[in-house]
């Protein structure tokens, strides 16, 4: 293949700004995908994307337009994947920068656009939506090209519903999208940079790569650099959006190769894969994904273990950015701690895990983590509350933080202040559009930009509000370790981290809930809050009343009052022996767990 006929390219946007339509339409002018065959999202292969109107996973697919090869990246708008987009972007030589006509710059718009640039990519400016009633394709032109210093003119109109424009979009990829630059195999030597994977249990894993040099083809024997693993291709091939056999994969392409290899661990994103025993170097892969939250997952039955295992181990395979590792409750059982790279991801994962492997799940409260330096001065990373060290024993507590960009309309700018006090945010930046919308860059820690701010975000500006984040160093934290005991007794599962200041409201709250949901006791049972050493609310579950008497009838009082005697004799014998223990029910568990966006 002609490295100067192909062109590389992805799709960055902010969430719903139109890309997965847009490549509707680019697939179908193409003729790529007959039309009988085309969909709405035809390159959302998941039912969950197709339902939520999200893409998820990153899509490549091969395009013919004349005598060009046009191999596009389809990627997730939403800020939990911009991991998604960073690894899209280290394949390709260009991007289509799209703006929805009818909002306006975004957040994430200016997050993507950031990364394109940081990665030398040509930015090929659109406005999208144009057909729609509230569009203002002018404004927003005058928007997009100021942001990116150029005029007005240079920016492209399109329609994904319509079709408007596809022609002149096609035209200008092919002009502006630079070709891949010549190989430096001069023996024809191949390497390529794997951005991703998939897995079948009958071929393995599928590599999808760029390739940087040479010509890979079916049969060669290769190699993994990083994980220094060999083995024979069994299959090279492009996207058609569906894995399409090819005789071989040169220069410049974007495809899959086929490894055979079934062992979780071996592949992985970034590694360069060449020619066993070959003379090229490594290429500069990505740097890892670090989790943002974290949560705790448990089978509802212990059976399920094994499958929640095997099930997790599947999903990383296509989900390189999922972390686990096996951990115990003495309540609930064995289980997985989690990392996800935000809540929407972790969701995504947890409905996957119910929906393609049948399982039924109890996940815990997400969290952050945190240092720690103890008082021998010893530092250490915490990931769950159950592992926060005693008050007392601390120096210091560091925590991450983030820098978020908010993009509102102005009639929120007031509840909005007033959101960003309560979150501990300090505003550093803000700008006004043309339109009127105002920018803020604000800091804040990523506990509290956890704690349910986007959704407030999104309810205070009626949906107008966009939000984007990048993680910022640890900064001293001022929180503290929350406990509920029962009955004297701390329960690790209902443990949080919360801020000093809002400790005593939610102690309260978790104490209140807990008296309303658990079960009454043979025996009055205390249900208390502790944090710093000390209890801070508390509330008294009364006994449950056994009539011991109801099988009397009539004869003198001084029977009755005996019985009665007698039963509070053994109710305080059971807490006096230490068998005045409370066998909290699972469904408690799960209300309690489960109820942190409260």
């Amino acid at each position: 293949m002609n490295p100067k006929l192909i062109r590389n390219f992805s799709i960055i946007a902010h969430v719903d700004h139109g890309k997965s339509t847009l490549a509707d339409r680019l697939l179908e002018r193409t003729g790529t995908i007959p039309e009988r065959m085309m969909r709405d999202q035809v390159l959302d292969r998941m039912d969950l994307e197709r339902e939520r109107g999200i893409t998820i996973k990153m899509q490549p697919v091969r395009m013919r337009y004349g005598d060009y090869v046009l191999n596009l990246i389809d990627t997730p708008g939403h800020i939990d994947f911009s991991y998604e987009v960073s690894r899209a972007l280290h394949a390709v030589e260009g991007v289509l920068l799209l703006v929805d006509s009818t909002q306006g710059v975004q957040a994430q718009t200016l997050t993507t656009l950031a990364m394109a640039r940081a990665q030398g990519c040509t930015i090929i400016p659109i406005v999208s939506k144009i057909d729609s009633p509230a569009a203002r394709p002018a404004e927003v032109k005058a928007e997009l090209a100021k942001l990116l210093d150029v005029s007005p003119d240079t920016v492209l109109a399109v329609s994904g519903k319509t079709g408007a424009g596809i022609d002149e979009l096609l035209e200008a990829i092919v002009k502006n999208v630079p070709p891949p630059r010549a190989s430096l195999s001069a023996s024809g030597e191949p390497r390529g940079l794997i951005f991703d994977f998939s897995y079948s249990t009958h071929r393995g894993i599928a590599v999808y790569l760029r390739v940087f040099d040479g010509t890979f083809k079916k049969g060669q024997s290769l190699t993994f650099h990083a994980a220094g693993k060999d083995f024979i291709a069994l299959e090279t091939g492009i996207f058609t959006p569906g894995e399409t056999p090819a005789d071989s994969l040169s220069a410049g392409e974007i495809g899959y190769i086929v490894t055979g290899i079934k062992e979780a661990g071996v592949v992985a994103v970034g590694d360069t894969i060449g020619e066993a025993r070959g003379a090229l170097p490594s290429l500069e892969g990505y740097a890892r994904p670090h989790p943002v939250v974290w949560a705790s997952v448990y089978p509802e039955s212990q059976d399920d273990l094994p499958l929640l295992r095997k099930s997790l181990e599947r999903l990383r395979l296509s989900d390189s950015s999922l972390s686990f590792e096996e951990e115990s409750s003495g309540v609930l059982g064995r289980g997985f701690r989690c990392g996800f790279l935000g809540l929407l991801h972790l969701e995504i994962i947890t409905e996957r895990l119910r929906r393609e492997f049948g399982l039924t799940l109890i996940v815990t409260i997400p969290t952050i983590s945190y240092v720690i330096t103890r008082t021998n001065g010893t530092r250490e990373i915490i990931y769950t509350p159950a592992k926060f060290p005693e008050h007392g024993d601390i120096i210091q507590i560091e925590e991450p933080w983030a820098s978020a960009i908010i993009i509102t309309p102005p009639e929120a700018v007031s509840s909005l202040v007033q959101l960003l006090y309560d979150h501990e945010a300090n505003t550093t930046e803000t700008e006004t559009y043309q339109d009127g919308r105002i920018k803020m860059t604000v800091e804040m820690p990523l506990r509290e930009l956890m704690r349910g701010f986007f959704d407030k975000l999104k309810n205070i500006s009626s949906g107008y509000a966009s939000l984007s984040y990048e993680l910022l160093p640890e900064r001293p934290a001022d929180v503290v370790r929350l406990d509920v005991l029962v009955a004297d007794e701390p329960v690790a599962a209902f443990a949080r981290v919360v801020a000093s200041r809002r400790v005593q409201e939610e102690a309260e709250k978790m104490v209140e809930k807990l008296h309303t949901i658990l079960p009454k006791q043979l025996f009055t049972t205390k249900i208390q809050a502790r944090a710093g050493g000390r209890i801070i609310a508390s509330r008294t579950l009364s006994a449950m009343r056994k009539d011991v008497t109801g099988y009397l009838y009539g004869g003198d009082v001084s029977r009755k009052n005996k019985l009665l005697d007698k039963q509070k004799r053994g109710k305080k014998k059971l807490l006096e022996r230490g068998r005045g223990k409370v066998n909290i029910p699972e469904e408690v568990f799960m209300k309690m767990v489960q109820s942190s966006a409260e």
